[in-house]
């Protein structure tokens, strides 16, 4: 209320108002003085208001006294619940967390005047998580509240915080949020195979680097807590076979290092580790992070082409030798178990003159036909080996047969002579050189004796020594 010390009572003074809200929010009596409001009025919209009040002569409108200015000072209520500025957080801790590891701190804000009593003071307390988090009540940072929190048994947990005012206590307004929490992975589980024993099986007849099969161990951690190396470390095929550890698929794949027999052995047995490669310190306790498989490998037996003695023979024969005459014999042997009588032919497009035979039981070469060193010196054969179990098996291999020499050719004169000599030559002069050739071995060394065919006594023949 606004008094004037000239106001005698009589309403011969008006009161008049200026300034913030004058005549909206608020307005005074003019006859009075008294100011009312004229709506509710919000502190956190604004908390002062500067108005002038004066008063002035009703009949002549002349101010009876100076203009005077008021501040009106709003006083706070507890009418503003806190407010968080997210409905929803999300936030992550690490899985196997000491208890009151931090995991994310949320702040409430209250629009009431702090300075005025409790209106603004917030208390934080949680209405829904326990007991696995608590938080603050001052400051809001929500924490871990029990040990061992293992992600593998749950991952996601929603907890609930609650913000009020007053200090907490009753009669405070209050708000609340929503603080999705979820455990991230830490490498606190081994892998582990899910079989002792694994059986396998490979052909003999696999190439080197041929895979085999794979072996998986689990791991119930993700990521990189999950990776493993694997490796051979026992048995008696280490030197046999290898391992590889394949990264997206996190398999250790087997693969053939050394030619297989199963001739020579049919099983094989592998000691396969598989290990993590990132391992936590803090939890070498839980370990150790590995595990140990048995790996069985059974060689498999694949019908193999029979195999002969030798890579190739060489055989020596003369050629006046009579017909039917065995010049060698080949070997051969069914490399399986299951040993499979052989059968030995010739390829005849090696001997298309049909020159040699075989004896298909044994082996042995022999002549059909009679040979001439002087037509073919070498003749070069391919001598097939098949099972009789199984035809289809074949094997080759090279027989060089060498024609030697025996002297079966007479003597030819190297040209026709046609010579003439005059009346009155003298007694020993030379009148012809003649020469003669053998198709028989040495070329060009043999030594020919000549002489005349019938007895001339005007003519002699002497050798060349």
């Amino acid at each position: 209320q606004l008094h004037s010390d000239q106001d005698k009572g009589d309403g011969s003074l008006k009161y008049i108002l200026s300034g913030d809200g004058a005549g909206t929010l608020f307005i005074i009596d003019e006859k009075t003085g008294d100011i009312h409001a004229t709506r509710r009025i919000d502190r956190e919209e604004k908390a002062f208001y500067t108005l002038r009040a004066q008063a002035i002569n009703r009949r002549t409108l002349r101010p009876v006294e100076p203009e005077s200015e008021f501040v009106i000072k709003i006083h706070d209520i507890n009418d503003n619940e806190p407010t968080f500025p997210e409905e929803i957080y999300t936030a992550s801790v690490p899985e196997m967390s000491v208890v009151g590891t931090s995991v994310v701190q949320v702040t409430a804000t209250d629009a009431d005047d702090p300075s005025y009593g409790n209106s603004a003071r917030v208390i934080y307390s949680i209405l829904q998580g326990q007991p696995y988090f608590s938080v603050e009540p001052e400051t809001g940072i929500i924490r871990t509240a029990l040990p061992n929190m293992n992600r593998e048994n749950r991952e996601q947990y929603q907890v609930v915080i609650q913000a009020k005012d007053m200090g907490g206590q009753m009669g405070g307004l209050s708000g609340t949020t929503t603080v999705n929490i979820t455990l991230t992975d830490v490498n606190d589980n081994p892998p582990r195979f899910p079989q002792s024993t694994i059986h396998l099986r490979i052909p003999e007849s696999s190439p080197v680097g041929t895979a085999i099969g794979s072996v998986k161990a689990t791991d119930a951690d993700t990521g990189k807590n999950a990776e493993v190396e694997y490796r051979i470390i026992d048995g008696d095929g280490t030197d046999m076979f290898d391992i590889v550890t394949q990264k997206d698929t996190q398999e250790g794949i087997i693969t053939v290092r050394k030619p297989l027999d199963y001739e020579t052995r049919r099983l094989y047995t592998l000691k396969v580790e598989a290990e993590n490669t990132h391992v936590d310190p803090r939890f070498y306790y839980l370990g150790p992070f590995k595990d140990t498989t048995i790996v069985k490998i059974s060689v498999e037996d694949v019908d193999e082409p029979p195999i002969f003695s030798r890579s190739s023979y060489l055989f020596e024969v003369h050629e006046d030798i009579e017909l039917g005459t065995i010049i060698g014999t080949v070997m051969a042997r069914d490399p399986d178990s299951a040993s499979s009588p052989i059968r030995f032919s010739l390829d005849r497009h090696t001997d298309l003159d049909r020159i040699f035979n075989i004896h298909s039981g044994n082996g042995s070469i022999y002549t059909s036909k009679p040979l001439d060193r002087e037509i073919s010196q070498w003749h070069n054969l391919s001598v097939i080996a098949a099972e009789i179990n199984n035809p289809k098996d074949t094997t080759r291999v090279p027989v060089y047969v060498r024609i030697l020499d025996v002297n079966d050719n007479a003597p030819q004169f190297a040209v026709f002579y046609d010579t003439f000599v005059c009346e009155n030559a003298r007694a020993g002069q030379l009148i012809q050189t003649i020469s003669a050739v053998d198709k028989d071995d040495p070329l060009g060394g043999q030594k020919f004796f000549f002489s005349l065919a019938a007895v001339n006594p005007n003519f002699t023949v002497q050798d060349n020594e």
